[in-house]
């Protein structure tokens, strides 16, 4: 499987959070799968650190380039058509990282692993 990582599913697993469920950790452990971090992911994580909504025991910048390596996900970034993509969502989130998630994985054919009830009404496949 090609899977997404939202962002907070990137936290939890990072942290081994027991928020993420069983399902969600085995497959992001799977050697099987190709389980990407979206740039914006890393982004979403930078704004809400300097905002003081994330603590983080080093740096946004060394710590989520830390930890995708030590987990082995590999790095997506947000281009172009994936931002236009956008415009041709429906409004059922008003999260603009959320929804560039859900244009990359439309566009990219990835399953997003997230417990975002809002991202599951897209057109696109979800895990959890």
């Amino acid at each position: 499987m090609r899977l997404l990582l939202d962002t907070c599913t990137f936290l939890w697993l990072a942290t081994d959070d027991p928020q993420l469920t069983e399902t969600a950790r085995d497959c992001c452990r799977d050697p099987r799968n190709n389980v990407y971090l979206s740039a914006l992911s890393g982004w979403e994580i930078a704004i809400k650190y300097r905002l003081g909504r994330l603590q983080l025991p080093e740096r946004p910048d060394r710590y989520v380039a830390s930890r995708r390596k030590w987990l082995q996900l590999e790095s997506l970034p947000f281009n172009e058509n994936s931002a236009a993509h956008d415009a041709l969502l429906p409004a059922h989130h008003n999260d603009p990282f959320d929804r560039g998630l859900v244009s990359q994985a439309i566009l990219n054919g990835l399953t997003i692993i997230t417990p975002d009830v809002q991202i599951a009404r897209y057109p696109a496949p979800v895990l959890w």
